[in-house]
């Protein structure tokens, strides 16, 4: 079946995303408005990344800047209501304090039909399952029994990841979770925390990718010098294993220095961090993950290899048995991410196969008209 005829079985809908993250829906947004359907979204532009949203949400620093950042709010709200559905990114869906989010949120559950959560980053009950002790193997906080190495960073403490464990954000949760119609998870991590809470209210959606805007450059032949490619986020470089990734890929690119070279780029907004990606052969995105997230995915779209989360249940997630191109990285186990890349540098004659498998990949699971017919179908269910 065509896509455009599964489209058509949908109702036109008004949909508000609030918040965004990693431009996850930006991307929803634009795919809905070329199938017709009205989409508004309202965020911070993921800070840094300056991604595209219809009303801004940037918060300025400062007394000043929560001041402006709340009048702003305030001018806004009326154009919040009358809305389908209204996806909010993840229980903090704005920059305020949780008991300043309440009122908010009891505007519009109000104002609109159903309130939908996207579960795509960090909140307070992925925070716990990844204490729990049997959810994951390892998370960005644990590593089997131990903690990782982000919990003993500066970034934690500089972070205050700790407020996690506060009983406001239970409290806040709880409030929320009671209060949604259902949510989507983009990760498969975020998909085994909330299922055993939520239930059948949750559903699996994945990121979409706008692979139709992304043309692929795939790798031809074998590359006399592979080209790896990273991307460190400034206040998120230890929680993502990148400083790992990187310092094992300096090990490599020692050991095999005509046959590798490396490219670093740190908190980029995000056209030009695209760009400066598309360059290379490889991309090294995430350790402490079992999916691979925007990053890895936009890569992939390109032709790229990517090395990142690929494990066993998030293949079983998607039914996907026969073509995996993720080259997966773990933490758990000393040296797995040198031996992997040194694998590449020695192995770059396979690297042309695994070049389109990726791109085969994306389309197949994270196409944005697959991803949006996902979301519809389940916003059509709770309606």
């Amino acid at each position: 079946m065509k896509i455009s005829k599964i489209y058509s079985i949908f109702e036109l809908m008004k949909v508000l995303f609030l918040g965004d993250a990693s431009n996850m829906h930006n991307c929803l947004a634009q795919e809905l408005r070329r199938m017709g359907h009205t989409a508004v979204v309202a965020s911070n532009g993921s800070h840094w990344m300056r991604t595209e949203r219809d009303i801004d949400f940037t918060r300025g620093p400062g007394k000043l800047g929560a001041v402006n950042y709340v009048l702003k709010l305030l001018r806004n709200l009326p154009k919040m209501q009358g809305y389908d559905v209204v996806e909010l990114c993840g229980p903090i869906f704005l920059e305020l304090k949780p008991w300043r989010l309440r009122p908010i949120f009891d505007y519009l559950k109000r104002h609109n039909r159903r309130i939908v959560l996207s579960a795509l980053n960090t909140d307070y009950l992925y925070y716990t399952a990844c204490h729990d002790g049997h959810t994951y193997r390892y998370s960005d906080y644990m590593v089997g029994s131990e903690p990782s190495p982000y919990v003993n960073s500066s970034e934690y403490i500089r972070q205050h990841q700790a407020n996690w464990k506060q009983p406001y954000m239970r409290e806040h949760f709880d409030y929320i979770k009671h209060g949604i119609d259902g949510a989507v998870a983009c990760l498969w991590e975020y998909y085994a925390a909330y299922k055993p809470v939520l239930g059948d209210k949750v559903v699996y959606a994945g990121i979409p990718i706008d692979t139709r805007s992304i043309e692929p450059h795939f790798i031809n032949e074998t590359p006399e010098r592979v080209r790896f490619f990273i991307g460190i986020q400034r206040d998120r470089n230890v929680i993502k294993g990148t400083d790992r990734l990187l310092a094992a890929l300096k090990r490599v690119h020692n050991r095999y220095p005509r046959e590798c070279e490396m490219e670093v780029v740190e908190s980029l907004p995000y056209a030009e961090y695209v760009e400066r990606m598309s360059r290379s052969h490889v991309i090294l995105d995430q350790l402490y993950s079992y999916t691979p997230a925007t990053n890895a995915l936009l890569a992939m779209a390109r032709g790229m290899v990517a090395v990142s989360g690929a494990e066993p249940e998030y293949y079983d997630l998607i039914g996907e048995r026969d073509n995996h191109p993720i080259i997966n990285v773990v933490p758990t186990r000393e040296g797995d991410i040198d031996e992997k890349l040194e694998w590449i540098v020695t192995h770059r004659d396979r690297l042309p196969q695994l070049s389109r498998q990726s791109r085969a990949f994306v389309e197949k699971h994270n196409a944005a008209p697959v991803v949006a017919q996902r979301y519809l179908s389940f916003w059509n269910s709770l309606l």
